[in-house]
């Protein structure tokens, strides 16, 4: 049940960052959150995009394998360990914080999902 739980929130999060990165990129709230200047956000609006798609993709695998019950465990490892690989990566090449917003909650996951 705990590690259901902890799937749905890094679910949320992934769906959250999909608005962030797709729609509100270039606004005040998106620039203000990834303190980026309006030249940098309009410049570069159709890369985040791009990246709020993937984020929506890992959100959809782990609502998937919550969706198949017992029987998705397996895609559900697979989907958090994807987002934990992604957190480690933004975090070696963007934002060491990238680690503790998107990894560590997938990490937690994982441990809940293996302990449960």
């Amino acid at each position: 049940m705990l590690a259901n739980v902890l799937i749905g929130l890094v679910a949320l999060l992934h769906v959250y960052f999909l608005v962030l990165e797709m729609f509100l990129w270039d606004k005040p709230f998106g620039r203000r959150t990834f303190g980026l200047t309006p030249e940098f956000a309009s410049a570069s609006k159709a890369l985040a995009a791009n990246q709020g798609l993937y984020n929506g993709f890992l959100a959809a695998g782990l609502l998937w394998g919550l969706s198949l019950g017992i029987e998705g465990a397996s895609v559900k490892l697979f989907f958090l360990a994807c987002v934990v690989v992604a957190g480690v990566y933004g975090a070696l090449t963007v934002n060491r914080k990238i680690f503790f917003v998107q990894s560590v909650p997938a990490i937690a996951a994982l441990a809940a999902l293996y302990w449960g």
